[in-house]
């Protein structure tokens, strides 16, 4: 009987048998990889898209509390029994209503959107809904959006010696040709505006003639009129008739004849004709200097960087072909620059952890053993590309870190396996032999360990809401990256291992060296030259790149192989050697329940540590801006040449501060700077899918440099410095911002005020803020509330009994006021492809009279008399001023308002709010009104649950797979324990670093802790556990049987000793995989070999976003390294020990039984 109980695994062993077949399937995994790479569309953070339906109405004239009882209550009440409906909120303004509807998450877009249109059309159908001035019905527009379409990804800003009317045409003749790019949503034109035909009506010419505005519209729009008669045969030809009666330019109008009572009365008689841009809806200015501006927004889903790629070619052959030389175009707010930037920063990172970690395996695996994991990175990185791929998933910054944070994982099985089969032939087995038993012994071992890590990760894949679909590109990508390292571990290491492996490297002579390092080197030296010649960035990089491989087989032959043989003969045996003594004095005496017991006291100290630390709780990583936004809001109705005017001196303001980090003629930390008003300055993040005017509205928006460039500076004092430029100006509201790091949560401090009297929540909203404000709270930099009565209006009442005498209804008066004032559509003018609208209405300085406008007549023929009539409007009406709600908030049914505030820079938005709440918790509030804190924190005290959740599912998810590849109970609880246990190192780290705790990443990183912990104490348990079966064996027993307790000691320690390599090289790669991120050291790898420029820097949004996650798993894996070699071994021993107790004391009661009877 064999002394050995020897173990094969099936698909390796074919591997190892089939070669060939596996050469090709490595050859389509490195050729399907790269084709993947390239091909994948880039962008900086996942685009997200909701089950989320918009539906938006425009009614103009009208006040917000009309459109919301005419439009938003019904249409609001009809959806809110369709079914999924999660959500209703809405926001109604003057002339406009807007109303989102949100879906379970298991509905499609698709469905949702035909849902609410089926109840839209329903609610359309009847006879109350309103009508506009042309007679048709209100048209709700039902949309779905993407936040991604939204947020401008380009700025394209023309300026020259042009006019205004100019530029504009430059501008629409980019715009058509940019938004044919699939990858445009829409190239929206800022700081010009279209062209119309204005009839201003003189209001004493056309009262002295008698002339009403019906007049005036029903004999234009039939006059400026194309009709066809028909068609005629005629000597068998077929002729089709036309009357001809569109006007060719706007003058013509003139010579229509509006009346012909006492004479005819031409519309030049009464009115001024114009052709001219309509009145100013929007500004643009580019570092304070006007432009006429192209705000570029990309499709969902497309390639960010191709498509701004795609608009500058546009552009170029443009400037070649069609554009004048005076005319100057630049670039603003260029997204794609941060998104490459971040996606080289990563990959960067990657390439620095691939290094780190092949010269780690190097020394402790030799040279030819290293490139044999080595090789499982890349492999593992192209195959997880290609399914990726197929997915659809983006190239963007949480895949990318994801295969980071895998980086260090894809390794472990090959290390396993490598490790495995070269101590099988190092005891005399055959290359081939040692590759199918080696693997076979650890085969299972290894696809336990990946599955117990999986299954840390597949509860973040059930994550909710809108956080969940931002985040489960992590959780998806690392499975895939894990699968993909099992495969390569088990089928390709396994035939390459049985291939190439040899236990000492040959060594290289120096004939060989020469001739290898000159062919290598001459090759490279030659693809540099040509790089030079042909300024060809690619073939520099891979000249250099031969040329330093050359340089470094002399330096590895003369210098690392007699430090690598140093480290495996000196350094590793003496390590062996001392964690073998260390072990042996662990496992003696009482020790065992000393380091048992001493660990938990670990783990309580650590928890104590964080309690006196007591580090920041963050919901979100707190990212250096990108972008610095600050938005100008005046009360509705505010004219947009005021606002502009205003919106001037914030630039200026803004501009003095940016201007302050110029040297030598260039701004180190500000790359653009633009200043927008009136149409295209809302919020993305809160305004999205807004489609009505915001003249009362400005923007200023800074787009930083890349933070390699910022000379160590920190953006966040540039946007506190601008915050406190910009503060303290009365009856306005000025908010600065930066960009949305991450999925949308909020305001940090954000008090939702629910009820239905609106009067009255306003008012309690108004004592709310002053109550905080009372209070002095550090940190709240301005409480604001999100709902004024302040939008100014004048109140028009008919005397009903009057105007009825007349003959006069109020809709006549109305409509007669909003034809004077507003204007209204009658025609189009058709220029070519061209149309544009005429419209009717009185003179600008007329329209401002409110004499003249009040006094006005009403001219209409009398029923009975047969003559014409002029009433007065002064005379059957009263006007008084009045204020209303500048828009009206709604959520589920019930109208809201909102006290919100953002947070001080350096303060904790969480302890403010726990401030606030204590400060509230003895204040008084009208019984009928409701009030709670939403926003950013009740998305984190959602997360924040879910997260908790999701931990223990993971836990339990692991026991699961324990006990069903161990089939027992204690071998899982051991394992878990040590679990539990390397916390300890988390809490001990950000106690004595002085890390913040940030609620997603801190928590997610706990959750990958426990599948990462358990892979070392897997491997480590079930080897001791194959070497007490053999022991076992060679005793003759079963598996029931029981080793002396010198055994058992002398098997763990064994055990341990022999995984130690295994167990120091999964951990030290996985932590040696983060540490560019964790630390923020970024090194220019292309950068180095192409243009001999490194770009070192220390920080970076990738390590502000990712290093927190990062730390800790370092923090946790280095504590559980110490766990797995020591506390596994000790719990392992105590509970063979305690067997052995147990099988004692029933043998005594058996024996005593025995003596008895």
């Amino acid at each position: 009987m064999s002394n050995k109980i020897q173990k094969e695994f099936a698909i390796s062993t074919w591997a190892i048998n089939n070669k060939m077949t596996v050469y090709v399937i490595t050859a389509i995994l490195l050729i399907g990889g790269l084709i993947s790479y390239y091909s994948m569309p880039r962008e900086s953070f996942p685009e997200i898209i909701e089950t989320k339906i918009y539906v938006s109405s425009i009614n103009p004239g009208n006040s917000a509390e009309d459109v919301e009882k005419l439009i938003t209550k019904p249409l609001e009440e009809e959806f809110n029994n369709i079914s999924g409906v999660t959500k209703i909120t809405s926001n109604t303004l003057e002339d406009y209503s807007m109303i989102l509807v949100e879906f379970d998450e298991d509905i499609s877009v698709e469905d949702a959107k035909q849902k609410v249109k089926d109840k839209v059309d329903r609610v359309k159908s009847d006879t109350e809904w309103p009508t506009l001035d042309g007679g048709g019905k209100v048209e709700p527009n039902v949309f779905d959006l993407n936040i991604a379409e939204e947020v401008p990804i380009l700025n394209i800003n023309l300026t020259g010696d042009f006019t205004s009317e100019k530029l504009k045409e430059f501008a629409e003749y980019l715009e058509e040709r940019i938004e044919r790019l699939p990858q445009i949503k829409e190239a929206a034109i800022r700081g010009a505006e279209d062209k119309e035909v204005e009839i201003a009506v003189d209001m004493y010419k056309m009262s002295a003639a008698q002339v009403s505005f019906d007049d005036i519209i029903n004999n234009v729009r039939f006059e400026n009129k194309t009709v066809s008669g028909g068609s005629v045969s005629n000597n068998g030809v077929k002729k089709n008739i036309r009357v001809i009666g569109e006007i060719k330019k706007p003058s013509d109008l003139e010579n229509i004849i509006v009346k012909h009572q006492n004479g005819n009365v031409y519309l030049r008689d009464i009115a001024t004709i114009t052709f001219k841009e309509k009145e100013r809806t929007t500004y643009a200015r580019d570092y304070g200097k006007p432009v006429v501006m192209l705000d570029i927004k990309k499709r969902s889903g497309k390639n960010m960087v191709e498509a701004v790629e795609g608009v500058k070619e546009i552009i170029e052959k443009a400037q070649e072909n069609y554009l004048p030389e005076g005319l100057t175009i630049s670039y603003a707010n260029d997204q794609s620059e941060r998104t490459i930037a971040q996606v080289d920063d990563l990959v960067n990172n990657i390439i620095f952890g691939v290094i780190l970690v092949i010269g780690v395996l190097m020394f402790f695996l030799g040279f030819r053993n290293a490139l044999f994991v080595g090789f499982a990175i890349p492999l593992s990185m192209f195959m997880s590309y290609m399914i990726l791929a197929s997915f659809g998933i983006t190239l963007n910054t949480m895949v990318l870190f994801a295969l980071v944070m895998g980086l260090g994982m894809l390794v472990d099985n090959g290390i396993v396996v490598v490790e495995n089969v070269y101590t099988l032939m190092s005891e005399g087995k055959s290359r081939k032999q040692a590759a199918i038993e080696g693997i076979g012994e650890i085969a299972w071992p290894i696809i336990a360990s990946t599955a117990t890590t999986l299954a840390a990760f597949f509860p973040l894949g059930l994550w909710p809401g809108t956080m969940g679909k931002f985040m489960i590109y992590f959780p998806m990508t690392l499975s895939v990256v894990l699968f993909s390292s099992l495969f390569v571990a088990l089928i390709i290491n396994a035939m390459l291992t049985s291939d190439f492996m040899k236990l000492k490297e040959e060594e290289l002579s120096k004939k060989a060296l020469v001739k290898l390092s000159s062919f290598v080197g001459g090759i490279g030296l030659a693809v540099l030259i040509m790089g030079f010649i042909t300024k060809s960035g690619g073939l520099r990089g891979l000249g250099n790149l031969m040329l330093f491989f050359a340089i470094m087989l002399w330096i590895y032959k003369y210098y690392l192989v007699g430090a690598q043989d140093f480290f495996q003969r000196i350094i590793l045996v003496w390590m062996e050697n001392k964690y073998r003594n260390f072990l042996q004095f662990a496992l003696s005496g009482k020790k065992p329940l000393v380091f048992f017991f001493g660990t938990f006291g670990l783990l309580i100290l650590s928890f104590v540590a964080v309690g006196i630390a007591k580090p920041n709780v963050l919901f979100f990583p707190e990212n250096q801006p990108n972008q610095i936004m600050v938005y100008i809001e005046f009360p509705e109705g505010t004219d947009i040449k005021k606002t502009n005017a205003f919106v001037k001196q914030i630039e200026e303001k803004v501009y003095a501060i940016a201007n302050k980090y110029v040297e030598d003629g260039e701004n180190y930390m500000v790359e653009s700077a633009i200043g927008q008003v009136g149409n295209g300055s809302g919020n993305p993040q809160t305004d999205g899918g807004s489609q009505n005017d915001m003249p009362h509205r400005g923007k200023v928006t800074l787009t930083m440099r890349e933070f390699k460039y910022r000379k160590g500076k920190n953006s966040l004092e540039v946007m506190e410095e601008i915050r406190s430029a910009v503060q303290g100006y009365a009856g306005v509201s000025v908010i600065v911002e930066k960009e949305q790091n991450g999925p949308p949560a909020g305001y940090p401090v954000n008090i939702e005020i629910s009820g239905e009297d609106y009067n009255a929540m306003l008012l309690e909203a108004q004592k709310m803020k002053d109550f905080i404000d009372s209070k002095n709270i550090a940190g709240i930099e301005e409480l604001k509330i999100d709902v004024n009565k302040a939008k100014p209006g004048v109140d028009v009442k008919v005397d009903l009994d009057k105007a009825g005498q007349l003959g006069i209804t109020s809709g006549q008066v109305g409509q007669t006021l909003r034809r004077a004032i507003f204007g209204e559509k009658i025609s189009t003018y058709k220029d070519g492809k061209d149309d544009f609208e005429i419209n009717v209405r009185l003179p600008e300085a007329q329209r401002n009279d409110n004499n003249l406008i009040y006094n006005q007549p009403i001219t209409f023929r009398d029923q009975a008399t047969g003559k014409l009539v002029q009433v007065p409007i002064s005379a059957i009406t009263n006007s008084e001023d009045s204020s209303t709600f500048n828009t009206i908030k709604r959520k589920n049914l019930k109208r809201v308002i909102t006290v919100y505030s953002n947070v001080v820079t350096g303060y904790n938005g969480n302890e403010i709010v726990e401030k606030i709440k204590k400060e509230l918790e003895d204040y008084k509030i009208n019984d009928s009104i409701q009030f709670s804190f939403t926003g950013e924190q009740e998305e984190q005290s959602k997360n924040m649950g879910f997260l908790v959740n999701a931990l223990l599912i993971a836990l339990g998810g692991i026991i699961l797979i324990l006990v069903a590849q161990f089939n027992s109970v204690s071998k899982p609880i051991i394992i878990m324990v040590s679990v539990l246990l390397s916390f300890g190192g988390v809490f001990f780290g950000m106690a004595f670093l002085g890390d913040d705790f940030v609620i997603i990443m801190t928590m997610m990183g706990i959750i990958s802790l426990a599948g990462i912990v358990v892979n070392n104490a897997i491997v480590l348990i079930d080897y001791t556990q194959l070497l007490i079966d053999r022991k076992l064996h060679e005793k003759g027993l079963d598996e029931k049987g029981l080793l002396s307790k010198a055994e058992y000691l002398d098997v763990i320690v064994e055990g341990g000793r022999s995984r130690l390599r295994p167990v120091l090289l999964t951990a030290i790669t996985t932590v040696l995989g983060l540490i560019p991120l964790a630390i923020g050291l970024n090194i220019d790898f292309f950068g180095l070999f192409i243009n001999y420029n490194p770009n070192i820097y220390m920080g970076g949004d990738n390590v502000i976003f990712w290093g927190p996650l990062a730390k800790t798993v370092i923090y946790g894996l280095i504590f559980a390294t110490f766990l797995t070699l020591v506390i596994v071994p000790v719990m392992f021993f105590l509970l063979h020990k305690g067997k052995i107790k147990v099988k004692k004391k029933k043998k005594k009661k058996l024996s005593l039984n025995t003596e008895t009877n």
